[in-house]
């Protein structure tokens, strides 16, 4: 069962960048579809971007243009470089993967990290 962990979150000024950063441990990450997923209190968890195995990308046109997933598979990690934020993108981000071909990874999650944009 492979294990995710977040980390990058933090506070950051509308306009500005972040980048997330999900290391997996204990699965072959390469077989891994993997995604990024926010969450605003109260509503439903919200897919923002996801990867294939072979690099395929997803994107959620709220973020398309600003958000960029990558991974890599040397280092077990995949990531969210997001730029142009703006106080929308406000959430816990949470990283997911499954072992299977699909652009909605959900079989196994991180823990979260906040983000929060704001002057």
């Amino acid at each position: 069962q492979v294990q995710l962990v977040e980390s990058g979150g933090g506070l950051v000024q509308p306009g500005g960048s972040l980048r997330l950063s999900c290391v997996a441990s204990g699965g072959a990450f390469e077989n891994y579809a993997m995604a990024w997923y926010r969450q605003l209190p109260e509503k439903e968890r919200e897919l923002v971007a996801s990867i294939s195995q072979s690099g395929y990308t997803y994107y959620t046109d709220s973020v398309k243009g600003r958000f960029t997933i990558s991974r890599d598979n040397e280092k077990n990690t995949v990531y969210l470089e997001m730029d142009s934020v703006n106080p929308g993108d406000t959430a816990i981000y949470y990283c997911a993967g499954t072992p299977r071909n699909t652009y909605q990874p959900r079989d196994y999650w991180g823990r979260g990290t906040q983000v929060t944009v704001s002057p």
